[in-house]
């Protein structure tokens, strides 16, 4: 006699972010392994690879999603309020996540979840030691804290006394982001790496 293995019921609950268009939905679950980012900016980008990024992108008003370990940046467009929308998404979500569950499609193509994961995650390649340390502080001090905005950051370039750095999720376009870059982020790397004189976003 087979038995069935029951999964707890997954909870969902949403969270402001500093980004007034982006809301965080976090799961009572392990969404993608630690480590692991996964970018759309598109519907057409989530075709795929990521059943529950198609699912959310099914709303007509969701311009983007951030998924990262047990939650999920969604960015709106201008069309809704997110009193009028917010708690029908996290019932939509934690939904999903109770009927069918998946996140990524187990024929997912590599290079698609590596480009989907190159988008939000990667730092560049560090070509000397400045490079290494901004990259090492970014990690230990300005990631976590960014992460838990439902957002993500990282190092694109260190040239001529400027620091270029990504921002995806609830950051990317984000009034209070820049604020933050600018006094946060700016001033830690002026402290801690000489030569640095300004933090900028890349363009995307």
């Amino acid at each position: 006699m087979s038995q069935t293995l029951t999964r707890p019921p997954v909870s969902v609950y949403a969270e402001s972010t500093p980004n007034p268009f982006t809301m965080r939905f976090v799961s009572s679950r392990l969404l993608v392994q630690d480590g692991r980012l996964l970018e759309f900016r598109s519907p057409q980008e989530t075709t795929g690879i990521s059943p529950l990024a198609e699912h959310i992108f099914n709303l007509p008003f969701v311009t983007g999603l951030l998924i990262s370990s047990n939650f999920i940046s969604v960015t709106r467009n201008t069309s809704v309020t997110w009193d009028l929308v917010q708690l029908e998404l996290r019932e939509y979500i934690q939904e999903y996540l109770n009927t069918d569950g998946r996140v990524v499609y187990e024929n997912a193509p590599a290079q698609a979840l590596a480009d989907a994961n190159e988008r939000a995650s990667s730092h560049a390649d560090a070509s000397g030691p400045e490079d290494e340390k901004i990259i090492r502080l970014l990690e230990e001090y300005v990631r976590p804290a960014v992460e838990g905005d439902g957002g993500h950051i990282a190092f694109r370039s260190y040239q001529d006394g400027v620091v270029t750095v990504s921002l995806r999720g609830s950051c990317s376009g984000c009034p209070s982001s820049m604020v933050t870059l600018k006094q946060g982020i700016e001033n830690l790397l002026k402290m801690e790496v000489p030569g640095v004189r300004e933090v900028v976003a890349e363009e995307l």
